[in-house]
């Protein structure tokens, strides 16, 4: 019998249930924990500690047992900068230096943008040129390779960001991007690709080709791979290209596509948040306000004429990737700084709440024990209660711009901004 190591923290210590956060969107996928206890508020009263980052970077801490890992671009140096900290105080545990990110920034966007990833006994940080490398949770590295200079430089346009997912005992990295360079120093008849990784190795189980009816930035996309299981066959969601795709989780063949969003094939039409799953309908967001809509899963072929659950008629995000909790899918608009609260099997809209403020969202939505949590790039975090969509609490923690999103575990809220990393919990 497997038992995770969530299961084994609970049934070890009795009244506690603490949950890790290891990747992206939590261990749910789906920006969700079950933990209860968490705070109703990201501010002084609340503040457990906070400590300066030696600089910039949007991906969200993971969180495992003791230790919370972040990646950096080293303010001083350049350096690609991998961190491990003490949940318990901030204290630092660790840090190495993977690469130099070599003047590649822009506006608000830098190579520290994919999230770490932890299992619990390994740890993984990858980066905007490529770098991907593993350590044990000490700090040894166990190995390290450049996705980019093994398979071709990336053709994003502001900056390649998408995260890996670990699961099932595979490394998903995706790379979806034009097939032309921009600028110097890219790729030139460049495919967009699914690879499979060992994690435990570095090497590549499988390398699929991708392709997408899209053009120029259309094909580039920030999302991550997603798991999902129709009917007990599970499947790896990739969504960008104007389209979303159905894999084998061993292979990365593709067994289904769902495209639409884009029939004038309008080229500018970039794909920033992930898809999420919620019964057996997946999410997608597609860019530039279009609306929100459902797919269902478990489809073969083509599917984009009559796999569409619903379509939403005043749900959109453009950057946001959309969380599930409580059986209720929530949805920030970043544009118009409003987080929603939708029915998922028809797309209603249940409630709305207007966050006000000038920045706009870039940090996803998370949420537990009937809390969502949401940041602005500005350095604003809101708590929102899930019932109905009421501010519990509003402060600024500034350090502009904060685009990660909240990480939730062990009773506490982790937040990084553009230049800290801070714990909320009870004191």
């Amino acid at each position: 019998m497997r038992i995770t190591a969530t299961l084994l923290i609970a049934a070890l210590v009795p009244g506690l249930w603490a949950e890790n956060w290891g990747q992206w969107r939590g261990l749910a996928h789906n920006g969700s924990t079950s933990e209860t206890g968490l705070p109703a508020a990201l501010d002084a009263s609340t503040q457990l500690w906070a400590i300066d980052l030696p600089g910039s970077g949007s991906g969200t801490p993971a969180v495992w047992g003791d230790k919370i890992f972040v990646s950096a671009v080293n303010a001083k140096t350049a350096a690609l900068t991998c961190l491990c900290f003490a949940r318990a105080d901030g204290k630092p545990l660790w840090s190495a230096e993977v690469g130099i990110a070599g003047g590649n920034k822009k506006a608000t966007s830098d190579l520290a943008g994919p999230s770490p990833i932890c299992d619990g006994t390994s740890v993984f940080f990858y980066f905007g040129n490529g770098e991907l490398a593993a350590f044990s949770l000490d700090g040894k590295e166990l190995w390290k390779r450049n996705i980019a200079k093994d398979h071709g430089a990336f053709n994003v346009l502001h900056l390649y960001a998408s995260s890996p997912l670990l699961h099932e005992g595979t490394l998903y990295v995706q790379v979806l991007h034009r097939d032309t360079p921009i600028g110097a120093g890219g790729s030139t008849n460049a495919p967009s690709y699914l690879l499979g990784i060992d994690p435990a190795t570095g090497k590549d189980r499988f390398k699929q080709l991708r392709p997408a009816p899209a053009a120029a930035e259309s094909l580039e996309s920030y999302a991550t791979p997603i798991p999902t299981s129709a009917g007990g066959k599970p499947e790896i969601l990739v969504v960008g290209g104007d389209c979303i795709t159905g894999h084998d989780p061993a292979s990365g063949v593709e067994r289904w596509r769902c495209a639409g969003w884009n029939p004038d094939r309008i080229n500018h039409w970039r794909l920033v948040p992930s898809t999420v799953v919620i019964g057996d309908l997946a999410i997608v967001c597609p860019p530039k306000g279009g609306k929100v809509f459902a797919v269902k899963l478990g489809g073969s072929g083509d599917v984009t004429t009559t796999g569409v659950a619903w379509k939403a008629t005043d749900l959109s995000s453009d950057v946001c990737t959309p969380l599930v909790l409580g059986g209720k899918l929530i949805i920030a608009d970043p544009d118009k700084k409003t987080v929603s609260c939708a029915d998922p099997a028809t797309g209603k809209r249940l409630w709305m709440t207007e966050l006000g403020g000038g920045a706009v969202l870039r940090g996803s939505p998370t949420g537990g024990d009937g809390h969502i949590y949401q940041t602005n790039q500005a350095g604003d975090a809101w708590v929102i209660a899930a019932a109905d969509g009421k501010i519990l609490n509003k402060a600024n923690l500034g350090g502009n711009p904060t685009r990660a999103s909240v990480a939730l575990a062990y009773g506490t809220a982790f937040v990084r901004t553009g230049n800290k990393l801070l714990a909320f919990g009870k004191k």
